[in-house]
């Protein structure tokens, strides 16, 4: 089922939370909105299911207009991100609950098949007759998809599914859930704040900022090809250096980089802990090793240049370094922004 927003606007009392947006989402494709607290996502998320009207402008399931049609003729299913099972409710009963409820009548064998045929799905084979609270909190958001499923959605819509869960769980279930969207192809659009999950999961994500699109793009297009600084402090840890550009070349201390399509004046230069590098000879910036930070995958350094300026950059953790040491961080790489 593809999805198009077109300019769709949301105002509550006096502030508007989205502020005509546009996007497609083609038949089985898996999109990621990502941002920050208040930039709209989850707003947009509830205005595609039907729990919030738009204010303006027009939603599309395939042909068909869906910007006022109520939420229990849409064809989507929803995950929220606190499970919302019932608990008096066994797993089994949970998942038929949609079932026994539709519109569509089902027979209490055809019911009883496919809850049978989702469990199975969502790996909680044997676990039909417990109840949520005897489940994991993994286990219970596998329920909560599994009886979003139940229904045979068009669309199938995920808010902040994992935040509740810890870090590992969540891990495991991003390649849980990238694998569920591959084996059934619904088209999927999922909410988060979390800029890893929505790069590991998503196959494009889309950057929101007080209510408005600021990039969309592959994982690779947004990371490699950040088009603002906003977007680039955004997206992970950054480095911000200021610079002066000067005939196309960004300079910023001893080291500089390519700025062509710039114009003369004051910038910023960007750069990942892994775009820097450290040399006891320059050319590069002047400073100073702060403390070495010792990780199971390598080494974070922190220094400080001539200026005061905070820098933190990454080096293999066999590199001989301490804190006190003296000599010059250099680019591999950066991105250039002007003030």
């Amino acid at each position: 089922m593809k999805i198009r927003l077109d300019q769709i606007v949301k105002t509550f009392d006096t502030f508007r939370a989205v502020r005509g947006v546009s996007l497609e989402i083609e038949s089985g494709e898996l999109v990621a909105l990502l941002g920050p607290s208040g930039s709209g996502k989850t707003t947009i998320l509830r205005m595609v299911a039907g729990l919030e009207y738009a204010d303006g402008g027009h939603i599309h399931f395939g042909y068909q207009d869906a910007t006022d049609i109520p939420v229990r003729d849409r064809g989507v299913g929803f995950v929220f991100q606190h499970y919302a099972l019932f608990p008096h409710m066994t797993v089994a009963e949970n998942i038929a609950f949609g079932m026994k409820v539709s519109r569509v009548k089902r027979e209490k064998a055809a019911i009883a098949a496919r809850v049978i045929e989702l469990l199975r799905l969502v790996r909680l084979e044997g676990l039909g007759d417990r109840f949520p609270a005897q489940i994991s909190g993994g286990q219970r958001q596998r329920v909560a998809l599994a009886r979003a499923l139940s229904v045979d959605p068009k669309v199938l819509l995920l808010d902040e599914p994992f935040g509740a869960l810890d870090a590992n769980v969540r891990h495991d279930l991003r390649r849980w859930l990238r694998e569920i969207h591959q084996e059934l192809g619904i088209t999927t659009i999922f909410v988060t704040h979390d800029q890893e999950e929505a790069l590991d999961l998503a196959d494009r994500v889309v950057i929101l900022r007080e209510g408005a699109i600021v990039q969309q793009g592959t994982p690779e297009e947004v990371c490699r090809n950040p088009r603002s600084a906003f977007v680039m402090r955004f997206l992970g840890d950054a480095n911000v250096l200021p610079a002066e550009i000067r005939s196309g070349v960004a300079y910023a201390g001893g080291a500089s980089i390519e700025a062509l399509d710039i114009a003369d004046g004051k910038a910023e230069l960007y750069a990942r802990p892994a775009d820097l590098d450290w040399s006891l000879q320059g050319p590069g910036i002047d400073a100073r090793i702060d403390r070495v930070l010792d990780r199971p995958d390598g080494r974070r350094v922190l220094a400080s240049t001539g200026t005061g300026t905070q820098l933190e950059f990454d080096v293999e953790p066999e590199r001989v370094m301490k804190s006190g040491d003296r000599g010059f961080v250099t680019l591999r790489r950066a991105k250039v922004f002007p003030v």
